[in-house]
């Protein structure tokens, strides 16, 4: 069975409002190619580094002025969208950082909590320290979307193989790997990491990307990409310039690829040894 995604690369604003105003003719967009899954990056609601001008900014995901304007463009259009992330406020006050799937019909049917938290030192200098902002996540999710199995991920989690291989295990055949990379770790890692994820567990991995500088100063590396099962670039939007993505799954590749190289099957338990000799 064929199925034709689409993959939004952003520069998402710093409110709102300009958010669902950048982000809405890129699903159009996407739609009108003939995507029937359209995929956003991280951060697609806003962007925000000052946590004193963010914090205030984030609402319940239920309340999200942008999640509810691609619910509605969801409907519309008979497609459906997995927010990549958006930046949410908690029911307990505490902030996330979510993924939402959405369905044809404008429901969200599932969502995800960033796992692991992006608190690094790099060499450049530059350093992040996620888990000031946000709660990270307790659980990994996968779930049907359409005909497709779907394995949620979100940036920084791409460092983390156990994950992917826990959700191939449950029956992901895409996994959905949206991003606001750093442009140092972009240039040094992004797309050697997302094509061993793809050769590691045999799915498509799909990371649709933030890109170019942004109205809060970061910079994001863009380069939103797709990989088949076998650690083949399908797509790639090689530039940091908001645009789309399109691209046909042949989701029989994933059990061609698994079938060809059974490491999910082939794993073993083994004794962690308890320091080098």
């Amino acid at each position: 069975m064929t199925l034709r995604v689409g993959l939004i690369q952003t520069r998402t604003p710093a409110s709102h409002a300009a958010a669902l105003a950048h982000v809405a003719p890129l699903v159009r967009e996407a739609a009108a190619q003939g995507a029937t899954f359209i995929a956003t990056p991280e951060g697609t609601n806003i962007l925000q580094r000052d946590k004193a001008l963010l914090l205030p900014q984030l609402t319940l995901l239920a309340d999200d002025p942008v999640v509810q304007g691609l619910q509605a463009l969801a409907a519309e259009l008979s497609v459906a969208i997995l927010v990549g992330s958006a930046l949410v406020k908690r029911e307990d006050g505490k902030a996330a950082n979510r993924a939402a799937l959405i369905s044809p019909l404008g429901d969200i049917v599932a969502t995800y909590d960033k796992l692991h938290m992006f608190d690094v030192d790099l060499p450049t200098g530059e350093s992040a320290r996620e888990s000031e902002t946000y709660e990270p996540g307790d659980e990994a999710v996968a779930v049907h979307a359409g005909q497709m199995r779907l394995g949620l991920t979100i940036c920084y989690d791409v460092r983390f193989p156990a994950l992917y291989r826990a959700l191939a295990i449950a029956g992901a055949q895409v996994i959905v790997t949206p991003a606001a990379f750093t442009r140092p770790t972009g240039e040094a890692h992004w797309e050697i990491l997302l094509r061993a994820r793809a050769i590691e567990t045999g799915s498509f991995v799909l990371a649709p990307a933030q890109g170019g500088f942004h109205e809060d100063g970061r910079g994001t590396y863009g380069r939103t990409l797709a990989v088949g099962p076998w650690g083949e670039v399908l797509g790639k939007l090689d530039h940091d310039e908001p645009g789309v993505l399109v691209v046909d799954l042949d989701l029989e590749a994933v059990d061609k690829a698994r079938t060809a190289i059974p490491a999910l099957a082939n794993a073993r338990a083994f004794e962690t040894p308890i320091s080098i000799l």
